[in-house]
């Protein structure tokens, strides 16, 4: 069975969407989750917006808007895992769990540690003046967020790709540390769509709330075409041939507009079409595009218990995933239950103790192999092929030494190395579950009987 690609995504609740949110992230976001081939999730960073923004009222508000957004933009939320970041309470404790193996060095690295640090030292204050370990830890919470649901593709901007290196470098250090064979974690890769558009704002620089230079999204028309008008333009008059490839209203109409509809403008401008009937062009596309979406907003945003009903079916779907892993991940690092691992582990070792053993055979070609045998039978080793019996006995011996295991599992398997060299597998197993019960009683059958 082959497994579905898994792409998360992700949006700070900070502020209200505008445009450039829709085109740059969102239209794209959607598009991509109806891809039959993908398993898609797509979440609220809420804890993200904490570090941002000391504004209990502006974070709560965002939330709301922004989770109407997604879904007035066509979300569908029966394909897709949709959910609040805040309400996975297995991410916090996953980020601790991350916290413990990622290197502070890493960290110092951070661009927006750095970029705040630069900012104090040029200004003459202390390094680390007014630099949280929100801020400082932000890459944890992110890798957290990514690792959680072992994401192959993470859709992002450039300033976004050392968030995912550094997600991979902190999932390789756990895997390496705690997982003995076995990979917990997928090692994600940043998606960079060259072909999103970085929209302009009115100013022409990038559409940016920091640049108070945006234009609303589903507020109402009436405010979206009074930011359109806003919009700078050069001194050209109408009837003088304007320059599409130099005029950021054009390439904001290009955004929305087909590649007819671009075509036509695109002529209407270099034969002197006058700024004032350009921006009414825009909005008149604008408004047609997202007209019907804006009105699907503003429902939503009138019935917030329907949101909250939607945002909990999504958190119930992605807990299904986050709970059961976060349990693998807790008996990895040691958080175990002492009764049942007690109570599992003298069990096994008696019946292991008492009549787990070795079989060695010799094969028609004239080479050496061994089985090793549970307590009730069952084949949990079958060796490689050896040359001769005795090379094969010094095999048995060295499993039998009390020296750390090297188990690595594979699929619904296991193989067991020495020295770098593979020297049994087991049999396939019907699922994960038995395969890590056999790797315990492998464990225990090779543990040396105390006397």
């Amino acid at each position: 069975m082959t497994t579905r690609m898994r792409i998360l995504t992700g949006i700070t609740t900070t502020g209200t969407p505008h445009l450039g949110n829709y085109a740059g992230a969102i239209r794209p976001a959607i598009v991509a989750s109806r891809d039959s081939n993908a398993d898609s999730f797509y979440f609220l960073a809420d804890y993200h917006a904490l570090i941002k923004c000391d504004d209990p009222l502006r974070i709560q508000r965002s939330r709301l808007e922004i989770a109407a957004t997604w879904l007035a933009g066509g979300l569908d939320v029966d394909r897709v895992t949709f959910y609040r970041q805040s309400d996975i309470p297995e991410i916090p404790e996953l980020t601790w769990l991350l916290t413990c193996v990622a290197a502070k060095g890493l960290l110092n690295r951070a661009h927006a540690y750095k970029a705040s640090v630069d900012k104090n030292l040029e200004t003459g204050e202390d390094p680390d003046a007014g630099i949280t370990m929100g801020l400082y830890s932000y890459p944890v919470l992110m890798a957290a967020d990514i690792l959680m649901f072992n994401a192959h593709k993470v859709p992002v901007g450039r300033d976004q790709i050392q968030h995912v290196e550094m997600a991979r470098d902190i999932g390789q250090r756990f895997n390496h540390l705690f997982g003995q064979g076995k990979e917990f974690f997928t090692m994600p890769e940043a998606l960079i769509e060259e072909s999103v558009a970085t929209l302009p704002g009115l100013d022409g620089r990038k559409m940016s709330k920091s640049y108070d230079n945006t234009i609303p999204l589903f507020t109402s028309a009436k405010d979206m075409k009074d930011a359109i008008s806003r919009i700078v333009t050069d001194s050209r008059a109408p009837g003088e041939a304007k320059d599409p490839d130099n005029s950021h209203l054009f390439t904001l109409f290009q955004a929305f507009a087909t590649p007819d509809q671009a075509a036509e403008f695109r002529s209407e401008l270099l034969q002197g079409l006058g700024w004032g009937e350009a921006k009414n062009r825009l909005f008149q596309l604008l408004d047609s595009e997202l007209g019907e979406s804006r009105e699907r907003y503003h429902q939503l945003i009138a019935r917030p218990s329907d949101l909250e009903d939607i945002l909990q079916i999504g958190a119930k779907k992605a807990r299904a995933v986050a709970t059961p892993f976060l349990n693998e991940l807790r008996e990895a690092v040691g958080l175990r239950s002492f009764v049942n691992q007690t109570q599992v582990a003298a069990s096994t070792k008696k019946k292991a103790a008492k009549a787990a053993r070795f079989v060695s055979f010799r094969e028609d070609d004239g080479s050496f192999r061994f089985r090793l045998l549970a307590a009730d039978g069952e084949q949990l080793l079958l060796s490689r092929n050896f040359a001769d019996g005795k090379t094969a006995g010094q095999v048995t011996k060295q499993l039998q030494s009390g020296q750390a295991l090297d188990v690595r599992s594979d699929d619904l398997g296991f193989s067991v190395w020495l020295e770098g060299a593979c020297v049994g597998d087991s049999p396939a197993f019907a699922d994960s579950a038995a395969r890590d019960l056999a790797i315990d009683a492998l464990r225990v059958a090779l543990t040396p009987v105390q006397e």
